[in-house]
């Protein structure tokens, strides 16, 4: 591979707040340091159908502020074949493009990762998530966002909750990864959360019921994180009304309300930042990596890293929690 001319941005899986400050940054930059720069709608779909068009510093005026991504994104189940990939490359070529840069969560830097690798192109990747769970960078673009919806949400049902003397059980998005819900949780003053990290451990329902909750209190929020496993909220409220029939349950499933709005400073300037030092890693001669943010320090985490390697939650939280919610 020569040397890198024309760079590609995609976004790719779940959309998150603050993907467009990313966008607007690696282009811009990429300009700046003398790059021609390509957009690629629709994810690695785009790539395969060939939805490309030249960007200009103009094509990313005015997006900062806005949520979602205007490259949209999709998950490509053609990507995964070798089939996919191969027409994707040629696409590429055609294009004249070089270099990759994937904005997008574990699965989308898994695809890079692979297309890296089979066809020797430098892809470097952006984290873009809600969910915070890519390892090797202390927070993803769109978490900090994604957090403050929650709280607002969490305190608007807060009124109902102490109005009547309910129960509720709010459930937050974060599949394998409980950081939303445990620090939405403690930022919202909940009384707990149910957490995917700790569902190994007691019965959380049972020692949260325990711990005095009827003693104290009539009215309650507990933050659960939705899990395809147990059921998420709706399964907790279930228990709640069979084995203690007194309380007053509701529950509400905050959805897709999480993953939009405007991005908050924090994600805008964490994009800014990540969108500029991609363009510094390919001009370094970086390949398979994720850019991310430790300490306040740029950072370069080989993609096997972010990917693989579980991302620990801070158990002290869980006690700041418990601490705080007596």
């Amino acid at each position: 591979m020569g040397t890198v001319k024309c760079i590609g941005i995609l976004t790719s899986g779940g959309d998150a707040p603050g993907m467009n400050a990313a966008i607007r940054a690696v282009t811009r930059s990429a300009i700046y340091n003398g790059f021609q720069v390509k957009g690629i709608y629709r994810g690695y779909e785009g790539l395969i159908t060939g939805e490309i068009e030249d960007f200009k510093t103009q094509n990313v005026s005015n997006i900062i502020q806005q949520g979602g991504t205007i490259l949209k994104t999709a998950r490509s189940k053609e990507f995964k074949t070798p089939e996919g990939r191969q027409k994707a490359f040629e696409n590429m070529q055609k294009e004249g493009i070089d270099a990759l840069v994937v904005i997008g969560g574990d699965g989308s830097l898994t695809g890079a990762r692979i297309f890296g690798e089979e066809f020797n192109i430098p892809c470097i990747g952006l984290p873009g998530t809600i969910d915070n769970d890519l390892y090797g960078t202390d927070s993803t673009i769109g978490y900090d966002t994604a957090m403050n919806t929650i709280i607002e949400c969490v305190d608007k049902i807060r009124d109902t909750a102490t109005s009547h003397d309910r129960l509720f059980f709010v459930e937050v998005m974060g599949r394998d990864a409980g950081f939303l819900a445990l620090n939405s949780a403690i930022a919202s003053g909940a009384e707990a959360a149910i957490i995917p990290e700790d569902r190994t451990d007691a019965d959380q329902l049972e020692e949260f019921i325990n711990r005095g909750f009827r003693k104290t209190k009539k009215s309650s929020i507990v933050i659960v994180a939705e899990s395809p496993k147990d059921g998420g909220a709706m399964h907790y409220a279930e228990r709640v009304k069979n084995e203690y029939p007194q309380y007053d349950v509701r529950v509400t499933i905050l959805g897709h309300i999480q993953r939009g709005g405007r991005p908050t400073a924090h994600d805008r300037i964490l994009a800014s930042r990540l969108g500029c030092a991609a363009i510094e890693a390919i001009m370094e001669g970086q390949r398979n990596i994720m850019v991310g943010i430790q300490n306040n320090t740029i950072v370069y985490v080989p993609f096997i890293k972010a990917i693989k390697n579980d991302k620990t939650i801070d158990r002290s939280l869980i006690r700041v929690l418990d601490e705080l919610s007596i």
